[in-house]
């Protein structure tokens, strides 16, 4: 199945993919932002920050479960040993660290930023990225989440193509929350399939940031389109997606050299926000985040091979199953 919660209507839908219609709706608390695979494989977890529940699935039944209280879960990681999740507890501007199993609360950790939400690790699993969307930052975090190691302030860093944070900050949607003197505002974190760089789509400067592993330092920018979000590598692990959610894009990279290879345009235009590979790699399944829609692209041909009508506000949506060992969280980070 493939798992879309709708942030405006509070439910979750279940797309058959062999047929590309909804075969189930059902509601959940206030605002299901993404759907994201247990370490174990075992569970699906609903995130809901303002409903400060999480909503367990199980996947062999695709059949909902009672309720978990946890504070403003916008997002979901866990540890790659997976004896932690990782709670994006952006409103409270913390990392709340949990046992993945119970959510129980083991330890909390402020964060000296504004946004936090989305994050990957290292390939050894020593530390994470993790972006501050709204003050224009990434944070270098120990991989239990224990200390942040390390600030990287994108503001100061000048890059072709960007909008303005007047512009932004008088527009509608997530935007309008950027911080005073912040002018980057980094989204999506995906270590790249080599593990050389960490890539982070920013969706004010309209590109990616690449950050060297073993500096933890920016290197260069590369641009994609407007409003870059997602990040997405391809089955083989030679390609790199990026979704453009104010473009209606998708930008095809290289995933050694991070050239761009193609664009993918969404006909009439749309809002492609966040999603998954097929596992066969065939299909790269994406949210319309303010068109009510879920766009299947054929990965073959860049072309978009449905538009299946969903509930407003769609946005993290899940694609399962996922070939890996065990899940980082998000909505099917693999290893």
């Amino acid at each position: 199945m493939v798992y879309v919660p709708n942030s405006q209507q509070d439910t979750v839908q279940l797309i058959d993919p062999s047929t590309y219609r909804v075969v189930r709706t059902f509601r959940v608390s206030r605002e299901p932002q993404h759907v994201v695979p247990s370490w174990d494989l075992k569970t699906l977890w609903v995130n809901m920050d303002l409903g400060n529940q999480l909503v367990p699935i199980d996947p062999r039944t695709g059949r909902e479960g009672k309720p978990v209280d946890v504070e403003d879960p916008y997002n979901l990681y866990f540890t790659p040993d997976g004896t932690h999740a990782l709670v994006m507890a952006e409103r409270l501007r913390r990392i709340d660290v949990r046992d993945p199993h119970t959510m129980r609360l083991q330890h909390k950790l402020s964060v000296p930023c504004y946004g936090v939400n989305h994050a990957d690790f290292t390939a050894d699993g020593s530390r994470f990225v993790a972006s501050c969307e709204y003050s224009g930052q990434l944070l270098v975090v120990d991989g239990d989440a224990t200390t942040v190691e390390k600030v990287i302030d994108l503001n100061g860093i000048r890059t072709p193509g960007a909008t303005s944070p007047h512009e932004a900050m008088h527009s509608n949607g997530p935007k309008n929350s950027l911080r005073p003197g912040a002018s980057a505002m980094p989204q999506d974190v995906r270590l790249t399939p080599d593990g050389r760089w960490f890539l982070a789509a920013d969706m004010l400067r309209n590109g990616i940031w690449v950050i060297d592993v073993r500096t933890m330092a920016y290197e260069r920018f590369v641009r994609t389109g407007l409003g870059a979000h997602g990040i997405y590598p391809s089955r083989d692990a030679k390609r790199i997606y990026v979704s453009n959610r104010d473009e209606g894009t998708v930008s095809v990279l290289d995933a050694a050299t991070l050239r761009r290879l193609a664009t993918w345009r969404i006909p009439g235009g749309g809002s492609p926000d966040m999603g998954g590979v097929t596992a066969d790699g065939r299909q790269l399944w994406l949210s319309g985040r303010y068109n009510s829609v879920v766009y299947v692209f054929d990965t073959r041909t860049g072309t978009v091979v449905h538009d299946i009508p969903v509930d407003p506000g769609p946005h993290g949506l899940a694609v399962w199953p996922q070939p890996g060992r065990y899940s980082l969280g998000h909505t099917g980070n693999m290893r």
